[in-house]
């Protein structure tokens, strides 16, 4: 059994929520002691009794609560959570701040902005009544082309206090990008801002404002935070600033009349990454979103009240939602936008320091991005305040937990999570009580009934498969955006196991009871008829001082597969046969030959879908011939071009 590579001292374990909460659940019938596993083992096999727990452990506001926890259970999708209990998602999220300001927002110009929780009760209270008096009920649709600014988090807030439906993206879209989602839904309000900053550019919106607004009947206003200088507003758009101001001037406290609604009334409407078609408009429920987020920060990561969370994400991104449920544990929220390298790669160190942050939320990418620059925050920062640092949006390699406990800080919890827009939450994520092994996410989510399946649907230990959940748990999408019948709903998840949810993640349970991501399952490699998932691949290739990143995919090669391997190099660097020669025998010698790639190619950039996330497919595709689904997901569509038609690919 490897040793961890950091575990929580007994202190630690003793003041966390987790042991606060197990306190809670033993004086309420639940199981004693303090083995993760039992406690997990019981969140499974009595679900009501669980999820009735973390309601009342978490203090969610309602005016009504349900008589039943779970109606329905043996059904997914079908099963019913809390049925009859009424709340309102903006009121759990505004009612419990006590200390300190509620949202500081950043900007990469190091523009700083800050709101107490009064502040911010009296401008939802005043946005909220704006898009009342515009005609907006409960149902309605409110959209916003925002960057991650804590106007943003206004609007998403009183669109959620009236019953309306939020759904959001990043300015960085193109307008096909943003009609091919917002045209789905039909919004009645579209907020914008004028324009943004990124790597020390600035971007002005507002031609692309005018020209999606144009294309959008259903909008009553468009609404615009201003964020750049002298950029005068499209017509008939109306500042922030102004937006009900005059009809509003009495707004206070939490006077907003918070919209009492079903547990599973529609909250937010998410988007699929676009790259394999047309987005699927994923519905989720105020309540589920709730209860699971508030499952998450606090029996997970161990938010408490006064804690200050900043996680790196855009508005177009699920963690941004994520990280917006915290304030209903009385979290300031610390976001920013702009480039996280800009004006260099200490930028989110320097903010830990001066916000004194608790939580650092990152993209594994970032990591291992930044270990390439030298950076050493334990060196050149205090990081006193720092206790946890989460990690996703792809695998983190083994080295990328070697650098944050050499470079950054010894002692933290490093916790790598993994879920998805489709659950807005997580399956597998950390937990401070228990010990970090490299390359591991710590635990599966407590509640959800996680398991690695093969082809067969069968159960399989030590091995690779399928990530799937066998029962019903309450942040699983009330459906998908025109779908009626849920076909499009069901074929995406429960096609491949009836009645059990399907992630499409490729992955492995460890001794320690931890998870292992290989990968997605659909960019799942397989030559020879063996599956290998890509995240093998990276760790190896990435290894190397000379690749900056990579990309692998398969080619069709005959009856077969052959595995291609794209790199991008550093700066002054050349593919030689001898650094070839290098990464092919590295990846034989840490996994098999069948790792080993046919072909290794440099490209000077690689597709990414506006999340961040490697377009694996797409770039498939493109260098097998075929046209891909879409490339309006993707941030930078134009690096498609450098795998089509390539001579060293060219088919015998």
């Amino acid at each position: 059994m490897p040793s961890p590579i950091w575990s929580p001292s007994p202190e630690r374990i003793a003041a966390s929520r987790l042991s606060e909460y197990r306190a809670f659940v033993e004086a309420h019938g639940g199981p004693e002691g303090d083995d993760y596993d039992v406690l997990h083992a019981w969140s499974i096999e009595q679900p009501a009794a669980f999820w009735q727990s973390v309601w009342d452990y978490t203090g969610i506001c309602s005016s009504e609560r349900a008589e039943t926890v779970l109606k329905d259970g043996d059904r997914f999708p079908g099963a019913q959570w809390f049925p009859g209990a009424r709340l309102n998602y903006a009121e759990n999220l505004l009612a419990r701040g006590e200390f300190g300001p509620a949202i500081i927002g950043y900007l990469e110009t190091g523009a700083r902005s800050e709101l107490s929780w009064l502040e911010l009760r009296q401008v939802v209270a005043r946005i909220a009544r704006a898009l009342t008096a515009l005609g907006v009920e409960p149902g309605d649709r409110v959209a916003g082309m925002l960057p991650n600014v804590p106007e943003t988090l206004v609007a998403m807030l009183a669109t959620a206090s009236i019953g309306a439906v939020w759904s959001s993206c990043s300015p960085d879209f193109g307008v096909n990008g943003v009609l091919d989602r917002f045209g789905q839904i039909d919004p009645k309000v579209l907020f914008v801002c004028d324009g943004y900053h990124y790597g020390g550019k600035v971007f002005d919106c507002t031609a692309k404002v005018e020209q999606i607004a144009e294309q959008l009947d259903s909008l009553l206003a468009v609404v615009s935070i201003q964020l750049l200088d002298g950029i005068p507003l499209p017509e008939g758009v109306t500042p922030w600033s102004t937006f009900g101001a005059e009809a509003n001037q009495d707004a206070a406290g939490l006077e907003t009349g918070f919209r009492q609604l079903p547990f599973d009334h529609p909250l937010f409407i998410m988007y699929s990454s676009g790259t394999t078609g047309a987005p699927k408009c994923i519905v989720h429920g105020a309540g589920g979103t709730l209860i699971q987020h508030l499952k998450e920060h606090q029996l997970h990561v161990g938010l408490r009240p006064g804690d200050r969370l900043f996680y790196a994400t855009t508005c177009g991104w699920m963690m941004w939602n994520w990280m917006a449920s915290a304030l209903a544990s009385g979290v300031t929220l610390v976001v920013y936008d702009g480039s996280p390298f800009h004006p260099g790669p200490e930028t989110f160190f320097n903010m830990v320091d001066q916000e004194q942050i608790n939580v650092l939320g990152v993209g594994a990418k970032f990591i291992s991005s930044i270990e390439k620059t030298g950076l050493k925050p334990s060196k050149s920062h205090n990081l006193s305040a720092l206790r946890t640092m989460l990690s996703t949006g792809s695998p983190l390699a083994h080295e990328g937990f070697q650098y944050v406990y050499r470079d950054v800080k010894a002692d933290l919890c490093l916790a790598s999570i993994s879920g998805g827009t489709d659950i807005i939450s997580c399956f597998v994520l950390g937990n401070e009580c228990l010990p970090v092994f490299e390359g591991e996410i710590q635990c599966m989510g407590l509640g959800m009934s996680v398991a690695i399946w093969d082809q067969n649907g069968q159960p399989v230990s030590g091995d690779r498969g399928e990530l799937v959940c066998d029962r019903p748990f309450p942040s699983a999408p009330i459906g998908f955006w025109n779908d009626p019948e849920g076909e499009r709903y069901h074929s995406s998840y429960f096609a491949t196991y009836p009645g059990v949810w399907a992630h499409g993640d490729y992955a492995e349970l460890t001794a320690q009871g931890g998870m292992i991501i290989h990968g997605r399952s659909d960019a799942v490699l397989n030559p020879g008829g063996v599956r290998i998932g890509t995240a093998e691949i990276y760790r190896q290739v990435e290894s190397f001082d000379e690749v900056v990143e990579s990309v692998c995919v398969g080619q069709d090669w005959g009856d077969d597969t052959r595995v291609i391997l794209f790199v991008i190099l550093r700066e002054g660097e050349a593919l030689t046969e001898a650094l070839a020669h290098r990464i092919r025998q590295k990846i034989r010698d840490e996994t098999t030959p069948r790792h080993v790639p046919a072909q290794i190619l440099a490209v000077t950039d690689i597709p990414r879908t506006r999340s961040g996330k490697i377009a694996e497919i797409a770039v498939r595709d493109v260098m097998n011939g075929k046209a891909p689904k879409s490339t309006e997901g993707l941030s930078n569509p134009e690096a498609l071009d450098q795998y089509r038609d390539l001579p060293a690919l060219k088919v015998p």
